[in-house]
């Protein structure tokens, strides 16, 4: 029994000096010297933003691409203790004391060095010649393009990464499944190709050329298994379910959860608010929620509201006016009603505010009890600066002249009277309920004239 007491315990292992080789090249390629320059170069100034953004925790949205690869980004600013205070306003300007450049600049080079070592691997599993991998590896190494872009605050290198490590694993698992299917070696290759192709698909949309390469590659193998008159139906059953998890569910789970670990992560109020809808403001920390903390979730008669523009995206607007009028006569010749000009205003302003005031009474206040506005009521908007109500005629818009002016009423004295009741619609009403509700309805204005909508807004 204790046998193996009286002989030394050995252990042997292969060790592929070409592959430590070329790492370690690749290590010292992207490392070596990794704070120079100490300054922006060229797309840090882009990226070092969204970094400062998640230090501070605060609520951005990107629309060049996915979160995943600003959060690994940010996992190196996170991990040198930066705290996000420092202006990224202009390429070349010097990096603060405070800045942890060479944290910051890890993650990429890394990425791109272990690239060098995953190419020559690459080539192996597709039965190439070992001269063949180290001429596919030399040329990742020495190429100036990917050197430079791996030693920078970039996501190419990341990218790049988790496009040869998803060809790599895909690669590994296909020659596994030659010799021994389903064991625990082919589940982890098969399960790590969904995983990096999800993570290449996060970091950039041109992730998705490799991962519909896989698909492809993936299907063709699926339909030779469909021919294999050697397997049981149970067997190709389990082969094509398999891949149909790793390879679709899991990276969709997975391109999910990049998203949800962002908001997580951003959740205080901040300069990329105004893109999103007014009830994903008001569950930030600081911006509208400050506002609306308190305040009824019903719209009363005499409630002061805000009306935002469902369709003004990507940048929102809100009903604005102000004290300038139309001009009586436009450059093209036509007229106007001379009345106080109504915009759609992209920044929130206190011109935005407007009354809801009941046609029937004079007050312009909340009554007591309040009364809520339901769908169908008729009311005015009395705007809040300068007490006029909305109106329209049937007078030719300024920019549209197949759509009606929009205004508030100023009386002239002339044979031109006021046509500012509205009929309000709540777009979005629940089957039990029909009372407006700040943030959460979308109504429209009808007005009672002449039947012309206004446009969709949401009260805030």
């Amino acid at each position: 029994m204790w046998g193996f007491l009286k002989r030394p315990v050995v252990v042997t292992a292969d060790i592929n000096l070409s592959l430590v080789a070329l790492t370690g090249m690749g290590l010292l390629s992207r490392l070596w010297r990794l704070t120079y320059p100490r300054a922006v170069v060229f797309d840090e100034v882009y990226y070092g933003q969204y970094i400062s953004f998640y230090m501070k925790q605060i609520f951005f949205l990107d629309d060049s691409g996915p979160p995943f690869g600003h959060m690994v980004l940010a996992l190196g600013g996170y991990l040198g203790g930066f705290d996000g205070n420092f202006l990224w306003n202009r390429i070349g300007a010097e990096y603060s004391s405070n800045v942890p450049v060479w944290s910051l600049r890890l993650l990429p080079a890394l990425a791109g060095a272990l690239s060098v070592p995953m190419a020559y691997q690459i080539v192996l599993e597709l039965h190439f010649s070992h001269c063949a991998a180290m001429g596919a590896a030399l040329l990742m190494l020495i190429e100036n393009a990917l050197i430079t872009q791996s030693r920078l605050m970039l996501l190419e290198s990341v990218l790049i990464f988790f496009n040869l490590l998803a060809v790599l694993s895909y690669l590994k698992f296909f020659n596994c499944q030659k010799h021994s299917p389903f064991s625990l070696s082919w589940w982890f290759w098969l399960t790590l190709t969904g995983v990096a192709c999800s993570c290449a698909v996060g970091i950039k949309y041109m992730g998705v050329f490799t991962y519909v390469l896989v698909l492809g590659v993936a299907a063709v193998h699926a339909w030779h298994l469909l021919g294999d008159q050697t397997l049981s139906n149970v067997c190709v059953f389990c082969h094509l379910l398999a891949r149909a998890v790793a390879l679709l569910v899991i990276p969709v789970v997975l391109y999910l959860l990049f998203f949800y670990v962002h908001l997580i992560l951003v959740f205080r109020s901040g300069p990329h608010d105004q893109i999103m809808s007014s009830a994903f403001q008001a569950s930030l920390e600081g911006g509208l929620a400050r506002i609306t903390q308190g305040q009824p979730l019903e719209v009363a008669f005499g409630s002061q509201v805000t009306l935002r523009n469902v369709f003004g995206k990507p940048v929102p607007c809100w009903l604005h006016s102000h004290q300038d009028t139309y001009p009586m006569i436009y450059e093209n010749g036509r007229g106007s009603s001379h009345q106080q000009q109504v915009t759609c205003y992209p920044f929130k302003d206190v011109n935005n505010w407007w009354i809801v005031k009941d046609p029937r009474r004079h007050q312009l206040v909340v009554s007591s009890p309040p009364r809520p506005v339901r769908h169908g009521d008729m009311v005015q908007l009395v705007h809040g600066m300068t007490t006029r109500s909305l109106n329209t005629h049937d007078v030719a818009a300024p920019l549209s002249p197949h759509s009606q002016e929009v205004s508030c009423y100023i009386d002239y004295n002339i044979s031109m009277p006021a046509q500012n009741l509205w009929r309000l619609e709540i777009v979005n009403r629940g089957s039990d309920t029909d009372v407006w509700k700040t943030i959460l309805s979308e109504v429209r204005f009808v007005h009672v004239n002449t039947s012309a909508v206004l446009k969709d807004g949401i009260p805030m």
